[in-house]
């Protein structure tokens, strides 16, 4: 139902641009369980006063919206854990220094970014060569 709209960038794409893509924004999960929240709002017009008909409808879609719910804990952690790791290999900080920026940190992502760019300085990482390596000789 809800997906986001961009796919994700590949993983040697600049930060900023995964940022502007959305590759690290909110997960889908929870608006899809949102939905089913709606659609069993609407069950339970339906059936009334009648709980053990209801139950019944509702079994499959509330059985969907926990398994949703707890795909959203886990999308949301591992966005947040990669978040991290990328703020580290960017820029010459620690992880507890990313994290600390993040709790004072009151915009968006971009901000965010931005903010740990100032103090930070950035890590040039040299692009990956292609081709066969270097004989030694």
């Amino acid at each position: 139902m809800y997906e986001s709209p961009n796919k994700p960038l590949h993983s040697r794409s600049p930060l900023i641009d995964k940022i502007l893509n959305g590759d690290y924004d909110y997960s889908h999960y929870k608006f899809q369980a949102m939905w089913c929240e709606h659609e069993l709002d609407d069950l339970l017009k339906e059936c009334g006063i009648d709980l053990q008909k209801y139950l019944e409808k509702s079994s499959v879609t509330r059985a969907r919206r926990k398994r949703l719910l707890e795909d959203f804990d886990k999308d949301e952690e591992q966005k947040l854990h990669a978040l991290i790791s990328e703020f580290v290999k960017c820029f010459r900080c620690t992880r507890e220094q990313v994290i600390e920026e993040m709790e004072k940190c009151s915009g968006t992502l971009v901000d965010l970014y931005y903010i740990i760019e100032d103090k930070y300085k950035v890590t040039i990482v040299p692009p990956p060569r292609r081709g066969r390596p270097r004989k030694n000789i």
